[in-house]
């Protein structure tokens, strides 16, 4: 199902995939170079409604309008904020969530929104090349329980260079940046995002 949200920042849209009993919404917002197809969201879509979790891949107004290019933070944050009472209107938790710049979104709003806890896949703690540009602030000033999912070889941050703090963080094995995994890797396509999935949906059923 697909609704159509009016934002301060224009058209949104969210393409529901519904548990029968669900427990818990989780929303997620995609990258600034791809919209809800991309795999992660995708495998998320497809496993956790199974689990009584409720997946919401928004898309933001930008990509509804068919740019190319992203706008600036503080109007994908305005977005997303737009979008949050349809999330919130079945009177279920809302986890905030999202892949690269969308996990960005879901951290820096978090809190005001009251979300129960923020999924952060492929977060961009850097650009590729530029560890002292980090974004680390971001992650850590959450405020809610967070679970950051990363590709062992993801150039805008590979696990071992993420502080420590509040979050959880789970390596997904030889992945890149949208969680693709090499031919030679030790891992499958399938198993990598088993492992995504599996680490997503053992979180969250801790969330209560």
């Amino acid at each position: 199902m697909t609704e159509i949200i009016e934002t301060d920042a224009g058209t949104a849209r969210i393409t529901w995939d519904e548990a029968k009993k669900a427990r818990l919404v989780l929303a997620v917002g995609h990258g600034a170079g791809g919209g809800i197809e991309a795999r992660d969201l995708k495998a998320l879509a497809d496993a956790l409604p199974r689990i009584g979790v409720s997946v919401a891949r928004v898309e933001q107004p930008w990509r509804v309008a068919g740019k190319k290019m992203a706008p600036a933070p503080k109007t994908l944050d305005t977005g997303w904020r737009g979008i949050w009472p349809a999330l919130a209107a079945r009177g279920l938790p809302v986890v905030a969530g999202g892949r690269s710049a969308g996990a960005r979104v879901a951290c820096r709003t978090a809190a005001e929104l009251g979300a129960a806890a923020v999924l952060a896949l492929a977060f961009p703690l850097h650009p590729p090349g530029r560890p002292e540009k980090s974004r680390a602030e971001e992650l850590l000033a959450a405020g809610v329980p967070t679970l950051v999912v990363q590709g062992g070889n993801d150039p805008w941050g590979r696990p071992p260079e993420f502080p420590e703090g509040r979050h959880e963080l789970v390596e997904v094995p030889d992945a890149d940046h949208g969680f693709a995994v090499p031919k030679r890797a030790g891992i499958t396509q399938e198993q990598a995002l088993d492992v995504l999935t599996d680490a997503v949906g053992r979180w969250a059923a801790s969330l209560g």
